[in-house]
This record gives C-alpha cells, sequence and structure tokens, in this order.
C-alpha cells in the first residue's frame, strides 16, 4: 500500500488530502489548514507546524506538492513561495520524499484537459472515490495533486 499527502500550497489556506493506494484508491483525510493574518514568520511558522503535525499523523510515503504556478502578483508569488519552504521543510525534516505537479498536470490527469475548472476537477473526485468532497476547493485541489501522483506512479512515470 501507497500514502500519498497531496498538499496546494497558499498562506491564508492550505489544502491537503490523504489517499491511500493498494488494488484501489482510497480517500483517508483531507481538508484545509487556515492561518489568520499575523506576522509572517507567524504565519509560516503555523504552516510548519500544521504540516508537521500532518506528517506524523498520517506517515505518507510520499508528499504530492502541487508548484507555484506563475503569478501575475509578485506579492502573492513571494508569500506562497515562503509557504512552500515551510511545507519543504516539514518534509524533510520527516524523511518524507517530495514530487511536484503542475496545475495543469494535474488537471491533464484529472479531467484529461489542462483548461478543466474546478467544479470539473471536483466532480471527478467525487467520481474516483464515490462520495462527496465537501468544504474548499483548496482541499479538492489537494486531494487532485495526490491523485495526479499515484496515477504518474502507477503509469510508471
Amino acid at each position: 500500500m501507497t500514502r500519498i499527502l497531496g498538499i496546494d500550497p497558499g498562506v491564508g489556506r492550505i489544502g491537503f488530502g490523504v489517499i491511500d493506494k493498494d488494488s484501489d484508491f482510497l480517500l483517508v483525510d483531507y481538508g484545509t489548514i487556515t492561518t489568520p493574518k499575523v506576522e509572517r514568520q507567524e504565519r509560516l511558522s503555523r504552516i510548519h507546524s500544521e504540516v508537521s503535525n500532518l506528517l506524523h499523523i498520517h506517515k505518507p510515503d510520499l508528499m504530492a506538492l502541487e508548484k507555484l504556478f506563475f503569478n501575475k502578483n509578485l506579492k502573492t508569488a513571494m508569500a506562497v513561495g515562503e509557504a512552500i519552504g515551510v511545507v519543504l521543510l516539514a518534509a524533510y525534516q520527516a524523511s518524507v520524499p517530495v514530487a511536484e505537479y503542475t496545475p495543469l498536470q494535474v488537471k491533464e490527469v484529472l479531467a484529461g484537459s489542462g483548461r478543466a475548472k474546478k467544479h470539473e476537477i471536483k466532480g471527478m473526485l467525487e467520481l474516483f472515490f464515490n462520495q462527496e468532497i465537501k468544504g474548499h476547493d483548496d482541499a479538492a485541489d489537494a486531494l487532485a495533486v495526490a491523485y495526479c501522483h499515484l496515477t504518474f506512479e502507477s503509469l510508471g512515470l
């Protein structure tokens, strides 16, 4: 069995999703980590702590992380980049390898199109897991990146 922790990085809200794959895919857990609007260092510390806790609880074989893709707002891109840094640090400290996927790769795997909308991705996940995916889109995005990794892995890519 393989366990993947998917992460959709952000600053105010980080999506996470845990999937097991044996002969089939099993949705284990998903949700969002939220941080209050406080000093940057405190937010980053909280993100690190929460991700470290998820790694400790779920003991994944690998973390699948959505790559930061072009962002028109440089300030936002820098902040998300810092958050990605503390997520990567947590994975390193837990000795969990990381695979990164672009939003385009994730959308193509789940919906067959890099132009798929968020509701289409969420709908595909609900079909795959045969259950409603509740909560914020960030959690669904994290499940999608985990599913993407398992798909690539099963294809030997």
